[in-house]
């Protein structure tokens, strides 16, 4: 019987996702509706990102609105999930033992990158969830080893996300059109990063930034690329991918997410 947790990768896109769901935010849903409830859900997001890495023990987190300019709406949204010290503690632990000089961090809650998504993935926002900060200075195999480093606890019932984007150049993003045209370079790069994905290419994968077709333009800074080195690095090298079609939103954004291994047959096992 399977026991090891899939990882998964989410493009969380635009704050604006937690109120216009589009193609992705049911795909989301109907994705959390395939996954027996986990120990805790972790959670890898851009938005925070610090030297060493560090991990959120706060018991209960708040909803962090890191964002400005957007519709009084969205400022009045929650995601009141519990926190999880215990296994945030038991990350601390996994991620020394690789070699990280990881330390708690008791006053972070979750950023957009982690609740926006989790709204559609898990709306109830009952599973206890924490957020283990980026490395600042990564490229795609140290992004990908930091992963590997991440594994041992989807062998304990935890559910690893890298949230971040498929595409992301916040330039060519038409805020004003949510239902725009997909531009060809967008396209184009989402399907060969896919490509890799679900062919379980992980040495590929880690190259995308230097291989692929248009990744300066499609991710001009790679900070929200990582996170997919890093779902992928948790499932390990023979992982394959299950693309989640998420669309290409505000012409430019790509909003597909992975799934990386097996369903569990068992839930916190």
């Amino acid at each position: 019987m399977s026991t090891r947790w899939p990882s998964l990768f989410i493009s969380h896109g635009s704050p604006m996702f937690a109120l216009e769901p589009g193609l992705a935010g049911p795909a989301l849903t109907a994705l959390g509706q395939t996954l027996p409830r986990p120990k805790a859900v972790l959670v890898v997001s851009p938005h925070w990102m610090t030297r060493e890495p560090r991990v959120a023990t706060t018991p209960r987190p708040q909803t962090i609105h890191d964002f400005g300019g957007f519709p009084p709406a969205l400022y009045q949204l929650e995601y009141p999930a519990p926190g999880a010290p215990d296994v945030a503690q038991r990350a601390i632990e996994v991620l020394r033992a690789a070699g990280y000089a990881a330390a708690a961090d008791t006053q972070w809650g979750l950023d957009h990158g982690a609740w926006v998504p989790l709204r559609h993935l898990f709306p109830g926002a009952d599973i206890p969830v924490f957020q283990v900060s980026l490395p600042a200075r990564l490229d795609g195999a140290k992004a990908y080893a930091y992963g590997q480093a991440l594994a041992p606890l989807a062998d304990e019932g935890v559910l690893v996300i890298g949230s971040g984007s498929l595409t992301h150049n916040l330039h060519d993003v038409r805020f004003d059109d949510p239902d725009a045209p997909a531009d060809d370079y967008a396209i184009e790069f989402a399907h060969w990063v896919g490509n890799a994905v679900i062919r379980g290419d992980h040495a590929r994968l880690q190259q995308t930034m230097a291989i692929a077709p248009h990744a300066q333009r499609a991710h001009p800074t790679a900070e929200h690329l990582w996170p997919l080195m890093v779902a992928a690095g948790v499932a390990g090298e023979t992982a394959t991918g299950v693309r989640i079609d998420g669309g290409i939103t505000h012409g430019v954004l790509s909003m597909d997410a992975y799934r990386f291994g097996a369903v569990p047959e068992a839930a916190g096992a």
